[in-house]
């Protein structure tokens, strides 16, 4: 009997000891989609689990006129590739790119003819996006997708990713422009005309969706008392080009997810190819 309650402690014990090992393996931020949380160890096990779309998002550090702060395209793309990943249910993403391209530096062009802007030259931030792209592809990723929230990157996302899915054709990898995100696929300005928003050009730089967008997601980045009408011929003294009076975080939301769904829709059509 003495013999028999030995053995049965030892069950237990040994029982119990797996359970904590098993906690200490289990990742750690399982409920994460971002890569720079997670351990190598940790993205391994969901690379082999199933986690093969890897997700690059871009962003850009620039001006967006007097009520928008300098990060809106990060904290954006920030909420957003979450968000994508998450409906997507297999894939990681990586850290938001906070460096593109906005023009010449000097002399200045574009954004560059204001404080704050930072710019990269189109050779380098495509040499970035392969390298990322390549470092993801060792790794084991399948599919492998550039989403921009800036309308300077979608060229050379799209060239890149054209060039890199010929070469890996024959592994069965490839790179994904997902160009529905930003283009006029997302559905935007369709659904701001649906809803009779009186707005000419609602997606023009410091516009009404740019604002709304970032209201919906950072209150503080957008200066409520600097928001009004203005056009292109408004461009060299304010930096913004629309009309940003009606913006709210209420459009934002619907702007944003219209964003999301459109970028899904493209994604789960891509990986469904042969």
């Amino acid at each position: 009997m003495k013999k028999v309650k030995i053995i049965v402690k030892k069950t237990l014990l040994l029982i119990c000891s797996s359970f904590i090992y098993a906690s200490f393996i289990a990742p750690a931020h399982a409920s994460t989609v971002w890569m720079e949380d997670m351990t190598w160890m940790e993205i391994k096990d969901h690379i082999h689990s199933g986690y093969t779309t890897a997700i690059v998002p871009t962003g850009g550090t620039e001006q967006n006129g007097p009520q928008i702060v300098t990060g809106k395209h990060n904290i954006i793309m920030r909420y957003t590739a979450a968000e994508i990943a998450k409906k997507l249910g297999n894939a990681l993403v990586v850290p938001v790119m906070a460096y593109v391209p906005e023009g010449r530096i000097d002399p200045p062009e574009g954004h560059m003819m204001f404080p704050g802007t930072l710019s990269i030259s189109d050779q380098t931030f495509a040499a970035v996006l392969e390298d990322t792209a390549r470092s993801l592809r060792q790794h084991g990723f399948k599919l492998i997708c550039f989403i921009g929230d800036h309308g300077g990157s979608q060229d050379i996302q799209q060239q890149v990713a054209d060039r890199l899915t010929s070469e890996w054709h024959s592994e069965g990898v490839r790179v994904l422009q997902v160009s529905d995100y930003y283009n006029e696929h997302n559905g935007q300005v369709a659904w701001t005309a649906f809803m009779n928003i009186d707005v000419p050009d609602p997606e023009v730089h410091a516009g009404l969706i740019d604002t709304s967008e970032l209201e919906a997601l950072d209150e503080k980045g957008v200066r409520d008392n600097m928001r009004g009408k203005r056009t292109e011929r408004d461009y060299r003294t304010t930096g913004a080009m629309g009309d940003s009076s009606l913006s709210s975080s209420k459009l934002g939301h619907h702007y944003l997810q219209l964003k999301i769904d459109a970028a899904v829709k493209q994604i789960k059509h891509a990986a469904a190819e042969p």
